[in-house]
Parts: structure tokens; sequence; C-alpha cells
């Protein structure tokens, strides 16, 4: 995929992303050892749990292994392809072996992976993989970890155009890229064989449940760079900096006693939030909801639910907006 870049005034300084986000390209394994889940393997399927590293079956000594990390970060360093046979999967993705080591191939990094979330479908698809060969580069590398973090998309790319795009990429810049993964805490984009995070703050203005609320996997996506870690080959990117913060000019667009339409997004025992546009949110307290007594809000109000409210309070600074559902001042 071509990167075409363009810059965008963003006057909203980046927030500092959590150095651990990386992490989060494994979040389907959930931190799982790369081995076989006891639970999920197949009659006559490869199992290392008791032998983590082997070759052939058979023990590989420390000097061993110590020689073949280091042959891997060279092929690493000089972003070359190799060729591996797959033996063994987890919920997350393909077990590959080459020498003493082992290393993982994510679902999100493999080509042809169904873009689904049934897990039967996946487990079936992973497990046609098994005893199959990979073209694969080598995407995170961490001896002292035993971690080998290898892709299947990287390899489609030409050699040295991942570092192109990892040098070539400014905080500011505007690019296309498409969705591979979606985690709990955020989204990954492929930049042409080089992956970006956005984290789900920064997926919009206004209050985001799960990534999978608003992507899917294969989408096709404006980001806007709000990083770019060189020596980790790490991006951090955001959707919601490609719009003004609503927050910015609410008091300009909106005061007190005006009545609004929402929709409620949260009901909690203290009120109901309502979005009154994207990115917008105020809140209706369990006293402004309706006269009279309830047992709960949500006696009242349910979320999806459109309302007519009232604005009774307005602070863009602390990005705070009072609503009222009694409307009668």
């Amino acid at each position: 995929m071509s990167t075409n870049i363009h810059k965008q005034d963003v006057s909203t300084s980046p927030p500092q992303i959590d150095e651990g986000y990386w992490s989060s390209l494994l979040s389907e394994e959930n931190n799982a050892e790369f081995a076989l889940n006891a639970g999920e393997a197949e009659e006559g399927a490869p199992n290392y749990t008791d032998i983590p590293y082997q070759t052939n079956g058979h023990p590989s000594n420390g000097s061993e292994m110590d020689a073949d990390w280091e042959e891997m970060q060279r092929i690493m360093d000089n972003d070359e392809v190799v060729e591996l046979p797959v033996v063994g999967y987890n919920r997350g993705g393909l077990l590959v072996e080459w020498r003493s080591l082992h290393g993982f191939v994510p679902a999100s990094q493999l080509t042809e992976f169904p873009v689904t979330a049934n897990s039967l479908v996946r487990r079936k698809a992973l497990i046609s993989w098994i005893g199959q060969k990979l073209q694969l580069r080598v995407i995170e590398l961490n001896a002292e970890q035993n971690r080998l973090i290898l892709s299947e998309r990287a390899a489609h790319v030409l050699p040295g155009e991942r570092a192109q795009i990892l040098h070539r990429l400014k905080p500011g810049d505007c690019v296309t890229g498409s969705i591979t993964n979606l985690c709990d805490f955020g989204a990954f984009v492929d930049l042409g064989g080089l992956e970006g995070l956005i984290h789900i703050s920064e997926l919009s203005w206004g209050r985001v449940g799960h990534p999978s609320d608003i992507l899917q996997r294969g989408q096709i996506v404006n980001v806007y760079v709000l990083d770019v870690y060189q020596e980790t080959g790490r991006i951090a990117l955001s959707l919601k900096r490609l719009h003004p913060d609503p927050w910015k000019t609410v008091q300009e667009r909106y005061h007190v006693g005006d009545t609004v339409s929402g929709m409620i997004t949260n009901v909690v025992d203290f009120g109901a939030f309502a979005c009154i546009e994207e990115g917008l949110e105020g809140l209706i307290h369990v006293s402004e909801l309706a006269e009279g007594h309830f047992l709960h809000p949500r006696n009242v109000v349910n979320e999806g639910q459109h309302v007519e409210a009232r604005i009774l309070s307005i602070d863009g600074q602390a990005r705070r907006l009072g609503l009222s559902l009694r409307l009668k001042q």
C-alpha cells in the first residue's frame, strides 16, 4: 500500500503515548507463551509446552541459541525475508520455527486471514497453516525476553521500504492505511508493511467503548501522525485530530438555556450521559432526569434513546456540559 503524506495543522499538542503500547500487537494472545494452548491442541499437532525451544525435537544449548539470536538480529537489521515452517498455533496466531528459535506470527500479520470474530472460523484458518511455509519479516526481536515476532504483511514490501516510511513520516503528517487489528486499547493500521497504533483515546473526541464500535478490520482510513519512534519502529496515530476539537468552540455554539437534541450513550447510578454532537457529551444528573421519585435512572432513560434536553451549564475548558430533561425552568 502506498503511503501518501500531507500535513495538517493541529493546535492541540499530542498526548504522551504509553511506551508499553506495542505490547498490544499481541493483545489477542493475552501474553500467551509461544506454544499451543493446551485446550486448543488438536490430536497429532505438535505441542511445545514442555520444550519451548528445540530443533528437530532436541533441546538446544545456550551457545547455539545465542548464535541464532545474533543471526536473526542481523536478518532483521538487513530487512531480509525468511521462509519459515508453521509448527503450531494458539488463538492469536501461528508459531514458526527457525533453527533453535521459535517465532510468533500474529493473525493480524497474515495477508489472507479471515476478517471475522467467529472463533471457530479463526481457529480452522490457523490450523490450516500448520505444515506450510511462510515468507516473513521480523518486526520485533528481544532475545532477553525470548520474543521473536514476524509478519507476512511486512514481507510483501520491497527491502528497505519500511525503513523509508519510518524515516519519511513526521508528526503532523496525514497518511492513509488499512486497519489490521482491533484490541481493547486501540487499532493497528498498516501503512505499507509498517504498522502504527491508534490508541483508543485518539479514536474520537467522544466516548468509545471499544475500537470495533467505529472501525472494522480491512477498513481504509486516513490518520494523523502523532509521533514516530525511530529507534523502536513505532508510530502513534490519531483519528480524532483530523477534526476540530468540539470543546474548543462549545461556548460559541451553545448557550445556557438552549434546548438541544441528543442520544443517551450511558446510564449510571448518578444520572445519564447524552451526546448532542460527535465528541460532545453532557451529563444529565439524576436530579435532572424527571420530576418525582424513581428507583434508578434506567427507569427514565435507556442507552440509544433520543431526548430533548436543556443546557444547564457549559465549561469548555473542563470539558463539562450539564443537561436537564426537566425542560421547564
